[in-house]
């Protein structure tokens, strides 16, 4: 009695190991699948999973160690603080400068003249400068300066040593052409712009991490149902193999049907070898995004399922809060305005240098007083001088303008070269393809977020089709494996059954992974926005909220 009962042995174990690939379609068995077909999808495929190894991950965990450990993430942090330097660089200019220099000196001359007062002229001078000075972004330059000077000498005719010598002056240049105003502060405005551009760098990139994050993730959730699906058509596979042997040896079929289940095995065994590979590159994707690999276990396992349900945004509306939201078409902007920041500088740098100049300053004098004895031959004569005072006297006499000084002038400067001139044509070509730039990445977004919105809005169709592609070869299964126990049909084409039950389950396994991709994308396109409220300027199309 044993070869009557093989064919329905045949079909049972057969037909629910290929059913079994369905469970994530749904609990519901496919309209007019057999009991055998619809009876455990749900179990046997949970089971599978269950059992793969793997250190589980949850999207939230793997997002913020992508963040705080991702190379993408420390790259655009760097080029942020980069930025901000030079920010800071570029402000300094403009920021208060204090100088100062002190140095000795000490000289010995020989004299041929009476009137040196010494034979060998021996002098020492001790020297003190000091100051401040600063830049106006108008490019005003202001400066306050003190100098004081004490030297000493052997000199018979000196009537003070120590001599205190002292000067103040205040000075004001502006320049009128070069160098005035735009062109002064071209590389501050220049450098604020591309510091904001790393900003919304930085910003986009942690856009950008968390998009691929989640692609990934998702990539690894359908990775690990196509490799469980795998599995078990290839364990079925062996089964079905084993059964035809056996009804070979009972007389119930030949050579070509156990030909037919061996290769049907092979093809499987292999194609689990392939999706196995599949599930560790993209595990080894996630583990270079979060920077670690998995602990204990040869690669991660996602945890939960991809969203499916998203709201209804018009094209249009979604491309124009693209255009508003966008993260990296902002840094494009900046990146225009610091080229046009330069490019203006680089206008008045090509005109002739004209400035005014003007300085109020003041001197004085001070020292210690000495006997000068001079004889020119009417017998010999004293010199007295009765100053007596040191450095505070010698500044009170600066501050108060006892010795008043004043200077004011133009001073022109026309270079015969083109130096400058080709300077500001090499930004104004920089600012042409900065715009240029600018207006191929706008393109570009709109093309892209049109691509997004179309797939995302056709993945409920697409998931739909996805899952009755399943049903339906569910349902070629149970009719194949009812015409194969009636005689009506080959192993071989049996074979060919499972064979499209697996690519209809990799389809929607497929069908779910890019909904979530398209989703995490068209969040990263428009700067976080999507999947959340839309302004009132953008929800102007129908089926906008």
């Amino acid at each position: 009695m044993r070869g009557i009962s093989l064919p329905r042995t045949i079909i049972i174990s057969f037909a629910a190991a290929l059913a079994a690939g369905a469970g994530l379609v749904g609990a519901q068995p496919a309209p007019g699948a057999s009991a055998a077909s619809a009876a455990s999808p749900d179990s046997a495929l949970a089971a599978t999973l269950a059992g793969l190894p793997g250190e589980a991950l949850p999207l939230e965990s793997s997002i913020a160690e992508a963040l705080a450990q991702g190379t993408a993430m420390q790259i655009a942090a760097a080029q942020r603080a980069a930025a901000a330097g030079a920010a800071r660089r570029e402000r300094g200019a403009f920021w208060p400068e204090l100088f100062g220099e002190a140095s000795t000196a000490s000289d010995e001359q020989p004299t041929a003249s009476f009137f040196s007062g010494a034979d060998v002229l021996e002098s020492e001078t001790r020297q003190v400068t000091g100051g401040a000075r600063l830049r106006l972004p108008t490019g005003t330059e202001l400066s306050a300066s003190l100098n004081t000077v004490r030297s000493t000498t052997n000199s018979d005719f000196a009537l003070l040593s120590p001599q205190i010598d002292s000067f103040g002056e205040l000075a004001i240049t502006q320049p009128l052409l070069k160098g005035f105003g735009p062109a002064a502060r071209g590389e501050l405005d220049a450098s604020g712009r591309e510091r904001e551009l790393a900003e919304a760098l930085y910003a986009d990139a942690r856009l950008a991490v968390i998009a691929e994050l989640e692609s990934t993730y998702w990539a690894l959730y359908a990775a690990e149902r196509d490799y469980a699906v795998q599995m078990l058509i290839a364990e079925q596979a062996r089964v079905f193999l084993h059964e035809a042997k056996l009804r070979a040896e009972a007389g119930l079929g030949g050579p070509g049907s156990v030909a037919s289940a061996r290769a049907f095995l092979a093809q499987q065994s292999q194609a689990v070898l392939d999706a196995e590979e599949q599930l560790d590159r993209v595990s080894d994707r996630l583990a270079t995004l979060i920077g670690r690999r998995p602990q204990g276990s040869p690669r991660f396992r996602a945890v939960g399922e991809p969203p499916a349900d998203f709201p209804a945004i018009g094209e249009e509306a979604l491309v124009a809060l693209a255009g508003e939201r966008n993260l990296a078409l902002v840094a494009e902007t900046k990146a225009v305005a610091a080229a046009r920041a330069r490019s203006r500088a680089a206008g008045w740098n090509a005109l002739p240098q004209l400035d005014a100049y003007g300085a109020l300053g003041g001197r004085g004098l001070g020292g210690t007083g000495r006997e000068v004895i001079v004889d020119f031959g009417s017998g010999p004569d004293t010199l007295r001088s009765t100053l007596d005072t040191g450095f505070g006297d010698t500044f009170d006499e600066v501050t108060g303008r006892d010795y008043p000084t004043w200077r004011w002038g133009l001073r022109l400067n026309v270079p015969l070269g083109g130096r400058d001139r080709g300077e500001r044509d090499r930004l104004r070509a920089e600012l042409a393809r900065a715009e240029a730039q600018f207006d191929a990445a706008r393109r570009a977004l709109g093309e892209a977020v049109r691509a997004q919105h179309r797939e995302l809005t056709r993945s409920e169709a697409r998931r739909a089709l996805a899952a009755d592609g399943v049903a339906a070869s569910l349902e070629q299964v149970r009719i194949g494996l009812a015409e194969f126990s009636n005689g009506r049909s080959t192993a071989f084409e049996l074979v060919r059954l499972g064979a499209d039950l697996a690519d209809a389950q990799r389809r929607y396994s497929a069908a779910l992974y890019r909904t979530a991709r398209a989703a995490a994308e068209l969040r990263r396109l428009t700067g976080g926005a999507y999947p959340g409220p839309v302004t009132a300027s953008t929800a102007t199309e129908e089926g906008a909220p």
